[in-house]
């Protein structure tokens, strides 16, 4: 969702409702969690609110009672940013999803990824994860982003000579069978398949030991313990994975 989008709904607010919606925005969508007056006054501008530029952001901030919050200064401008209680006014103003910021953005960029795959397996395991973002099961996410990962990565590694894929497989597991089609990946572990993405160039050294790090947390998350990954956890395994997988 663009700022132009996800403001649109507080044009005919008041300047502190736009103001805060700029802080969750940002928040949210471009992990600032902080801005200057100045940097609030910009993202009105960009957002096309009329007469951004006479606002007087500075007055709203220091009346904004316990929607606003001091985060110290940057370059002698001080900062603000939105507090928990703002976050929870502009959900109820805007009718926005009570999740937390990080899923939030998680699940926005999520369903950008999904329309973008063109593997229908691959997108419906995405798609599953999102699912499972939305209703705040962390693990059946990490579960189902992970699948269409490694789904995706096998897909590349078929573009790539067969023989020099076979030759590869063999010398990570003598007992590996042949592989010439997608469906022959249920038969090869998801580390030798990272193992050998490397071998034949779709994944280079440090994105494969990035990807089997995500791998151990997928397999933590996959199979019964005590284990719950945090938010900040699961937020950093789907940037990891997005961003190699799905380059």
């Amino acid at each position: 969702m663009t700022l132009v989008e996800f403001i649109a709904p507080v044009r005919d607010k008041t300047t502190r409702d736009k103001c805060l919606a700029i802080l969750y925005y940002s928040k949210l969508h471009m992990k600032n969690a902080s801005l200057t007056t100045e940097g609030i006054r910009e993202a009105l501008i960009k957002a096309r609110i009329p007469k951004a530029k006479k606002l007087n952001v500075a007055d709203v901030m220091n009346k904004g009672g316990s929607h606003f919050d001091s985060d110290g200064f940057k370059n002698d401008r001080l900062l603000w940013r939105i507090t928990g209680a703002g976050e929870e006014y502009i959900q109820r103003l805007l009718n926005l999803p009570n999740r937390p910021p990080d899923i939030e953005h998680d699940v926005n960029t999520l369903e950008t990824l999904a329309r973008g795959i063109q593997d229908p397996d691959a997108r419906e395991y995405v798609e599953e994860a999102n699912k499972c973002l939305k209703a705040g099961a962390l693990r059946a996410g990490i579960v189902f982003i992970w699948a269409g990962a490694i789904r995706t990565i096998q897909s590349k590694c078929l573009s790539k000579n067969l023989a020099a894929l076979n030759g590869s497989l063999i010398r990570h597991d003598s007992k590996a069978r042949t592989v010439s089609g997608i469906d022959d990946f249920q038969y090869v572990k998801d580390k030798n398949v990272l193992l050998v993405a490397e071998d034949v160039g779709v994944l280079d050294k440090a994105e494969r030991s990035t990807m089997s790090e995500a791998l151990d947390l997928r397999n933590r998350c996959g199979h019964p313990n005590k284990y719950r990954p945090g938010i900040k956890k699961a937020s950093s395994f789907i940037e990891d994975v997005m961003g190699i997988a799905f380059r």
